[in-house]
């Protein structure tokens, strides 16, 4: 199936949200730059276990088998390891078959002007200031949760073996190849103005604020484009058994929900499930719809979700370089 250059879906992941790097990083930490470089460099035949990005990675390289040249997705290593220390990273890309080219390994430095250039759609990362960089710039990005059980399967702040046992690859099944991402709403696909109603003023001048502007869009957040791209490849890809599935899960409920509905409506965005849970706890919700990544700006559901699927934290945008208010 033919799809336009310019239209490619460009994902950048760091080592650590691709890859379990808990123990590495528990050194750098505590011993610093050179003992890690020194490990990774000592263990660089031990095959990493996947990480929390891991299953959502694969599954996006696998729609690239929809086209003919192969130029749906592209993804990009986008690291702070230092290229000496980074082979390990590129030998457990090559056992588990992820067909990753590109890298960009900056040795401790910004990562912000890279992202830019390798003009990246979405950001996965477990540095909170790259991704805070990220979306100063008006890129996508989350800071993906590393210390919770996903999946009920593996524990993964747990110290794993230092030797140098090589896990077996685990199968792909179809479920797993189906792509599937959940956001929420005010502060990850909209901006946070109405949510700050709610901060401020309550529920009922929330739910009276939206009655009114019912008809009139939210204004984009920092994941509206990445929706609006995920959306035209769903229609480029066909209606008919898409490997694409999106979802909404908001704390919105009735009558705030016109406008989202509206809002996506005026974007052309499609998305395939929308939660209006009013408040209910969100975990549940996303274990049930079987997302790869849920995208949330507030820390408590992230948290939550992260014991159940992969989650990943959407920072505000820095004071004056945003165009909404801060919590």
């Amino acid at each position: 199936m033919a799809y336009h250059s310019d239209k490619k879906m460009v994902i950048g992941v760091s080592s650590r949200a691709l890859f379990d790097l808990t123990l590495e990083n528990e050194i750098f930490e505590k011993q610093g730059v050179e003992a890690y470089c020194r490990y990774q460099i000592e263990h660089e035949q031990d095959i990493l276990k996947p990480g929390p990005g891991f299953r959502l990675i694969r599954s996006l390289l696998r729609l690239n088998e929809y086209s003919q040249e192969g130029n749906l997705v592209e993804v990009i290593i986008m690291s702070r390891n230092s290229p000496d220390s980074s082979l390990r990273v590129f030998n457990a890309i090559a056992s588990y078959g992820l067909d990753i080219t590109r890298s960009v390994l900056v040795s401790g430095a910004s990562l912000a002007p890279y992202l830019e250039a390798f003009h990246t759609d979405l950001f996965l990362s477990a540095y909170e200031d790259d991704v805070q960089s990220a979306i100063d710039s008006g890129i996508a990005a989350g800071i993906i949760c590393t210390e919770h059980r996903v999946e009920g399967s593996l524990v993964l702040h747990t110290q794993r073996e230092a030797g140098g046992h090589r896990p077996e690859k685990a199968p792909v099944s179809d479920g797993e190849f189906q792509i599937r991402i959940a956001f929420d709403g005010d502060a990850v696909l909209f901006t946070d103005e109405s949510e700050m109603i709610f901060k401020e003023k309550g529920l009922n001048a929330f739910e009276e604020n939206e009655k009114k502007f019912a008809k009139e869009p939210l204004a984009e957040g920092p994941f509206a484009k990445f929706l609006k791209k995920l959306s035209d490849l769903q229609r480029e890809l066909g209606t008919e058994d898409c490997p694409i599935r999106t979802a909404l899960v908001t704390s919105r409920s009735a009558p705030a929900h016109e406008r989202v509905i509206r809002t996506m409506r005026s974007w052309n965005v499609r998305v395939d499930e929308a939660f209006f849970l009013g408040g209910l706890g969100k975990r549940d919700v996303l274990k049930a719809f079987g997302a790869q990544i849920f995208f949330d700006d507030q820390s408590a559901h992230t948290f939550s979700a992260a014991q159940s699927v992969p989650a990943a934290r959407v920072p505000y945008r820095a004071v004056g370089k945003r165009n909404f208010r801060a919590v």
